[in-house]
């Protein structure tokens, strides 16, 4: 199986959820808070990111044998882990004001999460 297309994917999401966040930066009121905003969005994939990423880092982990996985937990981690970092650095409240910084954080530890289980595969698979 080829690495090529999920890393394309990769990419695409993550300069989808790039291109996103500066655009919502200034749209955040009170009313949308309750609702499903602009950052919360972007930091909710970020998440989500993170945990599939974590997924396939566990699964790397758990079976030496495959290199390409570990990679992939890593590459994945690592986007989620920035893309939460920006989301992070740019909410201007704290949870439940609609900024997206639970998601952001979540998707922060989700990604160093994926990025040490696919480190720890990688160095399984060295040996």
């Amino acid at each position: 199986m080829s690495v090529r297309p999920l890393t394309a994917a990769t990419v695409t999401v993550a300069l989808v959820l790039l291109a996103a966040a500066p655009a919502s930066a200034a749209t955040s009121t009170l009313a949308d808070s309750y609702g499903l905003t602009t950052d919360r969005l972007v930091a909710t994939s970020a998440a989500f990111l993170g945990l599939a990423a974590a997924i396939v880092g566990g699964w790397a982990a758990a079976r030496a044998g495959s290199p390409h996985r570990s990679l992939i937990a890593i590459g994945t981690g690592a986007v989620a882990a920035v893309v939460g970092v920006i989301g992070f650095a740019t909410a201007d409240g704290g949870p439940g004001t609609g900024n997206g910084i639970v998601g952001a954080a979540i998707a922060i530890f989700l990604g160093v999460v994926a990025i040490a289980l696919g480190a720890l595969a990688r160095a399984r698979a060295h040996r």
